[in-house]
């Protein structure tokens, strides 16, 4: 990917929920809502602090994490479809 998020952004790829029920049944595309978990693809540096130096995120590339249903700007880079939010927007990290 040639695309590095600036400051505290990180870019989301949401997971795949699975679009069978537990009895078979076929759910289609329309009828789902979008997920609110996803994998971190990119972080940026961090904000800068009183000092100038930047502070660290929690979040690193390869977390599982768990975001607001509204949470981050959808995006189509090099083909996929992902999001970019700030990392308050994430609520936590899976695992």
């Amino acid at each position: 990917m040639k695309f590095r998020p600036l400051h505290d952004r990180v870019v989301v790829e949401r997971v795949k929920e699975d679009t069978k029920t537990a009895g078979g049944i076929i759910i289609p595309d329309t009828a789902t809502e979008k997920p609110s978990e996803g994998k971190v693809i990119a972080v940026g540096p961090g904000i800068r602090n009183d000092d100038g130096e930047y502070a660290e995120l929690d979040v690193r590339k390869g977390d599982r994490v768990l975001f607001g249903k509204w949470g981050g700007t959808e995006v189509k880079i090099d083909g996929k479809d992902l999001l970019i939010m700030k990392e308050s927007d994430i609520m936590g990290i899976i695992g």
